[in-house]
């Protein structure tokens, strides 16, 4: 690693692998997926391509991250390696510690639906008791997500081909703000549209209610 805070603390020597600028959104990505060194360029806008490839170098060094042979063609791939997958927990900690940071909206800047695959579990997490299981797709941007609901939790992902209860399409903003808890459906009227069973969506956004019927028009 380029420098160290020279500190015996484990926040510190955390700080000194990932702490670096873009370190923890390639992390993001790769949480996401593995992916192509092409695709992490353009999943993260404002990286120079020489500055990705220096904190690559830097995080399969520290174990964080390894490269992979894709499966078709001699492609090179990035990957989290176990240890560095566990710093999901405490990404998705800072995502619901920046709520109040994100109530003001996108403003200027940059946004990849991709990146709700990371967002929507960490604001979902204590909504993890739905009464009833279902699949729902959410559609933002043109990109349709998958979330999936069950008594156990909430497992967010791109779409695997299983059938869809309903898909919800709205803004990013209106739809962290439902995971977040900011915003209630009720709120959103005008601002959702939601094709197929609204109970399911409930059963997302509002698991504790989703058994009620529900008063949204479309």
């Amino acid at each position: 690693m380029s420098r160290s805070y020279g500190q015996h603390c484990g926040l510190a020597r955390a700080l000194d692998v990932v702490g670096d600028r873009w370190n923890l959104l390639i992390v993001r990505q790769l949480l996401v997926a593995p992916a192509r060194y092409r695709e992490l360029l353009d999943g993260l806008p404002g990286v120079a391509t020489n500055l990705l490839a220096d904190r690559l170098r830097d995080l399969e060094t520290a174990g964080v991250v390894e490269r992979l042979l894709a499966e078709e063609g001699n492609v090179i791939m990035y990957a989290l390696t176990p240890w560095g997958a566990e710093l999901r927990e405490p990404i998705e900690g800072l995502i619901r510690w920046s709520t109040p940071l994100m109530t003001r909206g996108p403003g200027g800047d940059h946004f990849r639906a991709e990146w709700l695959v990371v967002a929507l579990p960490a604001l979902l997490r204590d909504k993890s008791a739905a009464r009833r299981s279902s699949t729902v797709g959410i559609a933002v941007d043109g990109q349709l997500l998958q979330v999936q609901a069950t008594p156990s939790g909430m497992e967010v992902s791109l779409p695997d081909g299983r059938d869809l209860d309903a898909v919800v399409r709205a803004d990013a903003s209106i739809v962290l703000g439902l995971a977040a808890g900011v915003l209630t459906l009720d709120d959103t009227l005008g601002l959702v549209d939601i094709e197929g069973d609204e109970a399911a969506v409930r059963a997302v956004f509002n698991p504790r209610g989703a058994n009620a019927e529900g008063s949204l028009r479309r």
